[in-house]
């Protein structure tokens, strides 16, 4: 169960960072990937996303 709300709780920190679109989070080396292939507002659009699977992931953990 505590490994169900570890993963929601990293869904939510990737979307609000993406929405808030921080410096330190979307020019971390992990990121410029992404920001190369999409530029900088394809790649808030796909973290939004990544987030938004996580979060589903995490409800499977809980749930099943």
């Amino acid at each position: 169960m505590i490994y169900g709300l570890i993963t929601i709780a990293a869904g939510v920190f990737c979307i609000y960072c993406a929405y808030k679109d921080y410096d330190w989070f979307m020019g971390s080396s992990k990121a410029w990937l992404f920001v190369k292939m999409f530029g900088r507002d394809g790649a808030r659009k796909f973290y939004i996303g990544l987030g938004a699977f996580i979060i589903m992931c995490g409800l499977t953990m809980l749930f099943v």
